[in-house]
Order: structure tokens, then C-alpha cells, then sequence
């Protein structure tokens, strides 16, 4: 049996996982590939979880294929059937049933769970995250029945949920422990803007609070301090970021990054066992040409990183060098990034069509290496090529709104 026939068992059907699935099946290895998913769905999109799901209860999941594409492909789905032990000697793989799948390549794309606090049960009956369908299925229902939301988390999660609650008429609180929104994540200037949107939209935000003293009543969260004031709770959503899911991994004795998070790969995604592959929203990778290592919860990170893992699966092996870009969508705004903020840079902005309409392009030296863009999508779509080119219009072209950015390339 050649490397590329032997058993590939995937653990996670998110988005990684779902699209490792893709580039197995369109390489002729569906037959050999399991899928190991702890839920019982078929795997589905996550992102319109925060958003278009918890609007209306006839949305339904969307599905990213259907079992007939999984029987056609010849890959074996595994649902409801979390794997829970890794034997490394043996290369085996056990489920929750009991079943043992033996693997020539064992490639974990375990995702992340929503983070919590340790002094406030998750179990309590007016409390809640979002990471999966049943989470979501439970808050759209919580949602229905609420007038007032309180968010703790001002991050891409909690303000996508705070802005579809606002939508459906909800009184919407979010509390930010952090001085601004988004502060791993965004500019200081778009931060700003997406802090004056969402007033704007009427979403009381309050920035740097402490939040404490939880005052539980029965299954229920009656109240919280902020700033040590008490203030009632109807339904709280907690948006506090996520955290790998890695617990398989380190029982397995794999590296993994207990500080930054993550499974420890290396630039083809291999981990301290080469039999062993992470990606995804688990995998603590090495950045391309610098001497970082990320973790990056990201759609386009999970397509790229399933293609440079289908690569060293089939014995042609390359570095992940991919560009990173993220969205989101926030009421009526459209957040786009492509390319990593700098620590140190010059940041020009370019005129929209509207005063809600703009780009934000980051400068190291005459390198653009950054472009943040609010309801600009053809800005987005240039900027991602510019970058991945490595061509840096200079900004006083570039930030010219009578001209298209494209047109640099």
C-alpha cells in the first residue's frame, strides 16, 4: 500500500476539516478518509451562526455538503462520535462508541471552544456562547424571548451578536474590559469607527470595565457588578474570545503552545509526531518569512491550510505562506482585512463613496503590508492582490478615491 492509500482520518468537521475533505476527494483519496465529528449535523458553515441564523427562526444551518456528496466522495462520516484517544504506537484513533480507526495520517482540525469564566456556570439558564449550531439554536430562542442583552466581549463574536440583537430590537449592553474595541484585532482608527456605529445604532457600549460580583438566583444570573456597580441581567452573551481545542492533542503527548494556544506544526503543518497534522483554528504555525508563530481563527486560514496539508499528505510538501484576510459583519457594516497589522507603521486612509465607506492601508517603510477596508469590497479584493504580489502602490496614489486601487497592481 503507497503512503497516499493508507487510511487519512480528519477529527473536526468545521470548516478545515470539511475542506481537507474537498482536496482528498478531488485527489482521488475519498475512499480512504474518515471524518470524525462530535456533532451530530452534517458539518455547516459557522459564520452566519452570529448573524442571519439567529435572526429568523426558518433559517436553517447551511450545510457545506450534503451526505450524498460524502457517499459519492467515499469518505466515511463518523457523526456524533468524538474521537477521544490517540494510541501514536499503534496509529489508531479511538471514538466515543468505542470504534478504533487506524490511520496512515491523522490530521486534527479540533476548532476552538468559546471561553468562559470559571466563576459563572455555563449551565445557568440565562447565560450564553456561541460556537456551535445547538448554541445557536439555544440563543435564537433566548433571544426571542429577551427585551434587554447584555454582551461581555467587544471582539469580532460579541459585536456581531450585539448588532444582530440591536436589529431584532433588543436593548443591547456590551461591556469591553479592554480601552477600545477590537483590540487584538483592528487599527486604534477603525476600532474608533465601529465603536461610534454601534452607538450610533443604539448599542450602549462601555469600554474598559471590570466586570465582577455575579449574583446567581437558582439556575438563573440575576445581576453583575460593573465598576462595582450592580446592574441586572436578563440574558448575558458571553463574546470573550476562543480558546484551541487541544486537549486530545496534549494527551497524545503532542507539543502544544500552553501560553499562545495551539498544536505546535511546523511550515507543512506536521506536528511533533510527522504522522500527525493540525490546522485550522488549533494549529500554532510558524509565519512565512518572519520568526512568529500564529494562531489564526480565520475562513481563509482553514481553505489554505487544507491545501498545504493535502500537499504533504501526497508526498509534495510546502510551506504555509498564505495571506491572511478576515471579515465581518456587523449591522450594516463590512469589515475586511487583508494582511497583518504591524507592530510599527504608517497608516493613510482612503476615501469611500460614502462617509461610511473607507480603507485604512498600512505602511512599513514604502511596503504596504495591511489594508483594513469598511464597506469597500472591491478595496478588499485589490488590496489582497497587491499584497500577495508584494506590489506597494505608493499612498499618495494609492489613497486617491478618484482612482481604483485595483489599478496599481
Amino acid at each position: 500500500m503507497s503512503e497516499n492509500s493508507t487510511p487519512i482520518v480528519i477529527v473536526g468537521g468545521g470548516h478545515a476539516g470539511v475542506q481537507l475533505c474537498n482536496a482528498l476527494a478531488a485527489a482521488g483519496l475519498g475512499p480512504s478518509t474518515h471524518l470524525v465529528c462530535d456533532e451530530t449535523e452534517l458539518p455547516y458553515q459557522r459564520p452566519p451562526l452570529s448573524k442571519a441564523f439567529l435572526k429568523s427562526p426558518s433559517e436553517a444551518l447551511q450545510l457545506h455538503r450534503g451526505e450524498a456528496w460524502f457517499a459519492e466522495a467515499g469518505i466515511t462520516l463518523h457523526s456524533g462520535d468524538a474521537a477521544v484517544a490517540i494510541d501514536r504506537a499503534a496509529k489508531t484513533l479511538t471514538l466515543r462508541s468505542g470504534a478504533v480507526l487506524p490511520y496512515g495520517w491523522l490530521v486534527l482540525a479540533t476548532g476552538a471552544a468559546a471561553r468562559t469564566l470559571p466563576a459563572l456556570p455555563t449551565t445557568l439558564a440565562n447565560v450564553a456562547a456561541l460556537r456551535s449550531a445547538a448554541d445557536a439554536l439555544r440563543l435564537r430562542g433566548l433571544l426571542e424571548a429577551a427585551q434587554r442583552v447584555t454582551v461581555l466581549g467587544g471582539g469580532f463574536i460579541g459585536l456581531e451578536i450585539a448588532a444582530t440583537a440591536a436589529m431584532l430590537g433588543k436593548r443591547v449592553t456590551v461591556l469591553e474590559a479592554a480601552p477600545r474595541l477590537l483590540q487584538r484585532s483592528v487599527s486604534p482608527e477603525l476600532a474608533e469607527h465601529v465603536l461610534a456605529a454601534h452607538r450610533a445604532g443604539g448599542i450602549d457600549v462601555r469600554l474598559g470595565v471590570k466586570v465582577s460580583d455575579f449574583v446567581i438566583e437558582g439556575d438563573r444570573l440575576a445581576a453583575l457588578s460593573v465598576n462595582g456597580q450592580r446592574e441586572p441581567v436578563e440574558l448575558l452573551v458571553m463574546g470573550i474570545g476562543a480558546t484551541p481545542e487541544t486537549s486530545l492533542a496534549q494527551a497524545a503527548g503532542l507539543d502544544c503552545d500552553l501560553q499562545a494556544g495551539g498544536v505546535v506544526v511546523d511550515a507543512s503543518l506536521r506536528s511533533s509526531d510527522p504522522a500527525i497534522l493540525a490546522i485550522g483554528d488549533c494549529a500554532n504555525f510558524p509565519e512565512h518569512g518572519s520568526s512568529r508563530r500564529l494562531r489564526l481563527e480565520s475562513v481563509q486560514n482553514a481553505n489554505d491550510q487544507a491545501r498545504t496539508a493535502l500537499a504533504t499528505i501526497t508526498g509534495a510538501p510546502e510551506p504555509y505562506r498564505a495571506l491572511p484576510w478576515f471579515w465581518s459583519e456587523q449591522g450594516g457594516m463590512r469589515l475586511q482585512m487583508a494582511g497583518l497589522m504591524p507592530a510599527d507603521g504608517v497608516r493613510h486612509r482612503r476615501p469611500g463613496a460614502t462617509p461610511a465607506s473607507f480603507s485604512l492601508l498600512h505602511y512599513v517603510g514604502e511596503r504596504l503590508v495591511c489594508v483594513e477596508s469598511v464597506n469597500a469590497p472591491m478595496d478588499h479584493i485589490a488590496a489582497r492582490k497587491l499584497l500577495e504580489t508584494g506590489k506597494s502602490p505608493a499612498p499618495a496614489v494609492a489613497c486617491d478615491p478618484a482612482v481604483p486601487l485595483k489599478s496599481h497592481a
